[in-house]
């Protein structure tokens, strides 16, 4: 079994490790830090063009979500690893997190108002909805 950081860019991504590593001590269980790289953000980084169907090398393209996803990683105490995922967030995350047979996914949302909610959602709450393994949410 592992747990599972799934984390993004932004500065709540230590917060998710940081978490992941305190479930990781308290089971005895590696860490598992993935990111998953969208198609926009592979076309950000340039990685391929935006008329390109697939992208050139997928292997770059996972090299590249975990190096981000190393970003998140500071000063841990536990065994772990990064993933690089490609596709939809929720979906690699909670497919990656099944095919591990993950003791938990660990994922920080976003503060947003009720409207901001309803209207665009949120990644981690998506994962919450979808998982069939056990969510944290990390609070900011």
């Amino acid at each position: 079994m592992t747990i599972v950081a799934a984390v993004d860019r932004s500065e709540r991504a230590s917060n998710v490790v940081d978490e992941a590593a305190a479930l990781a001590r308290a089971f005895d269980e590696p860490v598992h830090v993935v990111h998953a790289l969208t198609r926009s953000e592979f076309l950000d980084l340039g990685i391929t063009s935006a008329q390109a169907e697939e992208p050139k090398d997928m292997n770059e393209i996972r090299e590249a979500a975990s190096e981000m996803a190393a970003e998140a990683v500071s000063d841990i105490d536990v065994p772990y690893e990064t993933v690089g995922l490609v596709g939809g967030p929720v979906e690699e995350v909670v497919r990656y997190a099944d095919e591990r047979d993950a003791r938990y996914i660990v994922v920080s949302p976003r503060r947003r108002s009720k409207t901001g909610k309803v209207l665009f959602g949120s990644v981690a709450q998506s994962i919450l909805l979808n998982a069939t393994t056990p969510v944290v949410s990390t609070i900011e």
